[in-house]
């Protein structure tokens, strides 16, 4: 089986190719710049490669940046996926393909909404998440109308090692690599810490993926979360049971999001019936990998 994995370069493409080598799949990569290409180029990569599975994760990944970019975002996050899924359907190609949405889709819930359902309405609250909309319904009629297998999934918030430092679990951690190494005061500057989010380790988010390529049913969306929320005031507790070091908080309005939903938990119970699939690895354990992957990287 030959499974061509898009953005493998980043985060979560890092370790969904990591994956897919312990399962023994034969793992072919595309970089974002030649998706962004010409439609014709990606037409030609995938007569090449005849991938029998796409997961299609590249993709501008902030919602935040996103504000930095909108029409970049947009622009990347829909024309590439337009690409393969042309691409595919031109070439007379079946593949199976996941396309990785983001609970950022539902933006601002409501307290009754909570945990979070497929059939919640989609209130968008930044261009990103306007982005993964489209790549969603983008896929739909090429399921409908053309016949395609294509599985959606909308994966709630994940890290683990090797995140950006623009994301708020990992950003916590390299600051406090950084004030252990005498590289900054101890002072850990945060944004809102009291909203609540359901964090899964994206090793646990990259075998959902593949569970859905499996036995997910085409043309679905399935909500990839572990349905318990964490307080980011939480995570700091952890972090600092983990930590070398003893530091303060500095709240920086930079940081803090406009109209961020206090609570944001999703309900995986489709994909669990679906596939088996529940999140395995324990946050404490997920937030040790990551701080000493920053460890790792900043050095003594």
């Amino acid at each position: 089986m030959r499974v061509l994995v898009t953005g493998a370069g980043g985060f979560v493409g890092g370790h969904m190719t990591a994956f897919l080598r312990g399962t023994g799949a034969g793992v072919c990569t595309a970089p974002h710049r030649n998706l962004r290409g010409g439609f014709l180029a990606v037409k030609v990569l995938l007569k090449k490669l005849k991938p029998d599975r796409i997961i299609h994760l590249a993709a501008q990944s902030s919602a935040s940046l996103s504000w930095n970019a909108p029409r970049e975002t947009i622009l990347t996050n829909v024309l590439c996926e337009l690409n393969i899924l042309e691409a595919a359907r031109q070439a007379g190609l079946s593949p199976s393909i996941l396309i990785a949405g983001s609970s950022e889709e539902y933006g601002l819930v409501q307290p009754e909404e909570i945990p979070i359902k497929e059939k919640t309405p989609l209130r968008p609250l930044s261009p990103y998440a306007v982005s993964k909309i489209a790549q969603s319904y983008l896929a739909y009629p090429y399921h409908r109308v053309c016949g395609m297998r294509v599985i959606r999934a909308r994966a709630f918030p994940h890290t683990g090692p090797g995140q950006r430092a623009d994301f708020a679990l990992s950003s916590f951690a390299r600051q406090i690599a950084l004030i252990e190494a005498g590289r900054q005061r101890p002072v850990i500057e945060t944004g809102n810490l009291g909203v609540v989010r359901d964090f899964t380790d994206v090793r646990d988010v990259v075998r959902a993926y593949w569970l859905l390529l499996e036995k997910g049913k085409s043309g679905e969306v399935y909500n990839v979360a572990s349905g318990r929320g964490v307080a980011l005031k939480e995570i700091i507790r952890i972090y600092q049971k983990h930590a070398k070091v003893k530091f303060r908080l500095h709240r920086d309005p930079k940081r803090v999001r406009p109209l961020e939903p206090a609570v944001v938990v999703g309900d995986a119970s489709r994909l669990r019936v679906r596939t088996g699939w529940k999140a395995r690895i324990p946050l404490e354990r997920t937030l040790a990998d990551l701080l000493n992957f920053w460890r790792n990287q900043i050095g003594p």
